[in-house]
């Protein structure tokens, strides 16, 4: 387990998934909000966070040793006394972000590391002019941290590499599988990613080729079983019996080949969404997404249950 003090500034979704992972893996936590309303039902929808891990057998201790690690702070200065990295989950506007980095700046230990959870608001453009800036960077997670281990730290220009350094250990010190890009480039990697397999989902979608459900199919179903195991390199360097150079040499050309093929170009918005929507209204009602959220989440914690055990066999 990992040993540290970590502030959680915003008791929010994303916030609350981030002082379980972090209290999960041994550091104290202390969660400060702006909003008093919101800092008030934190307590509570941790505790559901916590209860789950326990339940699917993801926690090493009970949950209520997890949670006593973690405690809620009114006042911000307090709340940043004596820690060693701020994880920040505001919402993404950069008004927002570069006035509490500046707080933080100001606030925080000179030694802490000051981190963003932002989707994709660059660290330079976050952190620009503070005194402290080497220091602040963007930890990207998937949501809901504390299920999907992968989370992108990003450097801005100027980030100093022991920044990066410890942000890194704490992360790989509470079970996140750290991916410490070179230098920033906007929507990092995970979200470029799936960008561009959206972009091909709407193209096919538009063009007529196939349903959503079944571009869901060929992900859910297909590719992503893979994928849930394996990512797209290993995957083709398995496929094909002298590994990546032979897979390259044998299929390249399929690939290569697809812009010639490649469906037009289709909006996200208008009739292709209106298509889309459509059909995920019918099979899920607006009013059940929270009850679906929450089936998304057991499944997670199903698998990740299982890659654990796994892991734990492997390393015996």
């Amino acid at each position: 387990m990992a040993r540290g003090r970590i502030t959680i500034v915003g008791a929010g979704l994303i916030g609350r998934a981030w002082a379980v992972a972090f209290a999960r893996g041994g550091c104290d936590v202390t969660v400060w909000d702006g909003a008093p309303e919101v800092l008030a039902r934190f307590g509570g929808l941790a505790e559901e966070m916590a209860d789950g891990l326990e339940e699917a057998g993801l926690l090493e201790e009970p949950a209520a040793a997890v949670l006593a690690r973690i405690t809620t702070e009114p006042d911000l200065a307090t709340a940043l006394a004596g820690c060693d990295m701020v994880q920040e989950s505001l919402p993404e506007e950069l008004a927002i972000k570069r006035e509490i980095f500046a707080r933080l700046d100001a606030l925080a230990p000179a030694d802490a590391v000051l981190s963003s959870s932002s989707s994709a608001l660059l660290p330079s453009a976050i952190s620009e002019g503070l005194e402290g800036r080497v220091r602040c960077m963007v930890c990207h997670p998937l949501n809901p941290p504390y299920l999907i281990p992968a989370i992108e730290i990003v450097p801005a220009p100027w980030t100093a590499p022991e920044a990066l350094a410890k942000a890194e250990a704490l992360m790989r010190g509470i079970g996140q599988a750290p991916i410490v890009m070179g230098k920033e480039i906007d929507a990092f990697v995970m979200n470029r990613l799936q960008g561009a397999l959206l972009k091909e989902a709407f193209d096919l979608v538009g063009g007529g080729y196939a349903t959503p459900e079944e571009i869901d199919i060929s992900i859910r179903d297909g590719l992503a079983m893979r994928w849930a195991v394996v990512g797209p390199f290993e995957t083709i360097d398995l496929n094909a019996p002298g590994g990546v150079r032979d897979y390259v040499e044998r299929y390249a050309g399929i690939y290569e080949a697809l812009p010639e093929s490649a469906p037009p170009a289709t909006s996200w918005r208008g009739a292709v969404l209106d298509r889309v929507e459509a059909e995920r209204r019918a099979a899920l009602p607006l009013e059940d997404i929270p009850a679906r959220q929450h089936w998304r989440d057991r499944g997670l914690m199903e698998l990740a249950a299982l890659r654990h055990a796994r892991n734990r066999e492997n390393s015996k």
